[in-house]
């Protein structure tokens, strides 16, 4: 079990993480790494249930037979297929979610792809991009009905939370922070495949921002994991062998085990100090690398682009 300490934040999950009693959450990416770390974790705490979303339902359906083994309260999860490279899968998940349940408490947008090979989505988005921000706007989108009906049916003592995971990799996005132009190619002329990954990591910590600036009654907070020992870089691998040498370089080094990794994600779920709009590194300290993460001006224009792309998308579904 991992436990924290700092000058600002101890944390244990096991006695920190309140009853969740009646609570409603989903994870997405929540059959490895991180993403299952979070659904063990809450689940001892007696939520309702758990949606479980996953690129793969057998691997879902893998865990859940897990928990069952381990003694875990397997019975509360809900398997879900949902593939963020796909706006049509987000669709179906979405429209899936909204019609079995008129409760959502905690959204945990903790999947992700990092360093992969050039490419684009389904919907002809920079693979990267249209994974790690993209499809998680757009599920964000879609779920806002429920998120903030939600609130409204808590009233003043709502407590609705949206979890966005990040990373420290946003310093290595384009100094021009979002190249919007590159947003739509897998091969971009000067930009790496880090870059675009550090890309897709500031869109998050942008577009978390400028939603808790729109929606005050959600608190939504973008978090960072710090270096965890996870099969995050293995897509890395097969697109460079510097990308492998050194991500396995740092995890051996500097990288932390899932239990402590998930503590930053954990905390910002559950604990009753979170700041809304805030982006924080492990655990519940407030980043203050100010001048790169709080960008209000490229924060509206990203706002006003994803939603132009998303709207457009929607009205070709009819």
């Amino acid at each position: 079990m991992g436990i924290f300490h700092s000058t600002q934040t101890s944390f244990n999950p096991s006695t920190d993480i309140p009853s969740l009693k009646d609570k409603v959450i989903l994870i997405t990416g929540a059959n490895s790494g991180l993403g299952k770390q979070s659904l063990l974790e809450l689940s001892r705490h007696e939520p309702r249930y758990i949606w479980l979303a996953s690129r793969s339902t057998s691997k879902a359906h893998e865990l859940i037979s897990e928990m069952k083994d381990q003694g875990y309260n397997h019975q509360i999860i809900k398997p879900i297929e949902l593939d963020l490279s796909s706006l049509n899968s987000i669709l179906r998940a979405a429209r899936q979610i909204r019609e079995q349940t008129s409760q959502l408490d905690i959204l945990i947008l903790n999947a992700g792809i990092m360093a992969v090979p050039p490419g684009v989505t389904e919907n002809g988005y920079e693979i990267q991009f249209g994974t790690n921000y993209l499809g998680h706007a757009f599920l964000v989108r879609r779920l806002l009905p429920l998120l903030v009906g939600t609130a409204q049916q808590h009233g003043p003592e709502s407590d609705v939370r949206i979890v966005l995971v990040s990373s420290t990799a946003y310093r290595y996005a384009p100094s021009c922070g979002i190249d919007f132009s590159s947003l739509t190619k897998s091969h971009i002329k000067g930009m790496s495949t880090v870059v675009r990954y550090g890309q897709s990591k500031l869109a998050v910590n942008l577009y978390g921002q400028e939603l808790s600036k729109r929606y005050r009654a959600l608190k939504v907070v973008i978090v960072h994991p710090g270096q965890v020992r996870t099969n995050l870089g293995d897509a890395a691998s097969s697109s460079s062998l510097l990308m492998k040498v050194l991500w396995k370089l740092t995890s051996a080094l500097n990288g932390v085990d899932p239990e402590t990794g998930v503590l930053n994600q954990l905390w910002a779920a559950t604990s009753d100090a979170v700041l809304s709009g805030k982006y924080y590194d492990p655990v519940g300290v407030i980043n203050q690398d100010i001048e790169h993460t709080e960008q209000p001006e490229l924060a509206s224009k990203l706002w006003e682009w994803t939603e132009q792309q998303l709207s457009r998308f929607e009205e070709s579904m009819g």
